[in-house]
């Protein structure tokens, strides 16, 4: 499915009663579901659905009152691609300080100091959120940068690490184990119980990381 054709190739699965399994071939075509649906929610052209959940290749529809007749509707849209303007954003500050950087570099063939260019320079989004509250799941790096994760887990990975694994970018909400690449640190809050909303991230939120001296 291309973000601008109609969506003949996303399959509709039920999940119970009330809920749809959107599947779609990639990260981009969810994406641009996900936006589509909110943009149609918000102005009033989607049938009532109580939640919309983002995954990987999946979007997730779940109190729907008719869920047949909203599947076949599905199958009919056309899914414009993802508008930048449109989107909240935000600006994270971060040191690239992470005991796994040099790696990374060594990783994609750069210097420190360019692999600090590349990766400050790209225009994240946040695809999807999980693994721990306020953990968004960033695309925006080309996919001849993806890293794997360690071989190695580590038992404690700092609150406000940034961190790298396949084509995802994130920051640690909270101290907890983790396998990602750790290339940076920042203090910004990305939970906040006391805040309004307390996640900083959501999904569609833009991100862009700007560099502090180290």
């Amino acid at each position: 499915m291309s973000a601008t054709a109609p969506a003949r190739d996303l399959r509709v699965l039920p999940v119970g009663d009330r809920a749809l399994l959107v599947e779609l071939p990639g990260g981009r075509e969810a994406e641009a579901l996900h936006a589509e649906l909110l943009r149609r929610r918000a102005a009033g052209l989607l049938p009532p659905v109580r939640e919309i959940v983002p995954a990987a290749r999946t979007v997730l529809l779940d109190g729907v009152d008719h869920p047949r007749a909203l599947a076949r509707e599905l199958a009919g849209w056309v899914i414009p691609d993802l508008d930048p303007r449109t989107e909240r954003s935000v600006e994270i500050p971060v040191r690239y300080d992470g005991p796994d950087l040099p790696d990374v570099a060594a990783l994609w063939g750069v210097s420190v100091e360019a692999a600090v260019r590349i990766h400050a320079s790209a225009r994240f989004r946040v695809a999807f959120c999980g693994f721990a509250p306020g953990f968004g799941y960033l695309t925006g790096l080309p996919q001849r940068y993806a890293v794997p994760r360690r071989a190695t887990p580590r038992t404690t990975v700092p609150a406000g690490s940034l961190a790298l694994a396949g084509v995802y970018s994130g920051v640690y909400p909270r101290s907890s184990p983790g396998g990602w690449q750790l290339i940076g640190s920042t203090d910004a809050a990305l939970w906040d119980p006391a805040r309004e909303p307390a996640a900083l991230l959501s999904p569609g939120t833009r991100v862009r990381f700007v560099p502090e001296a180290r």
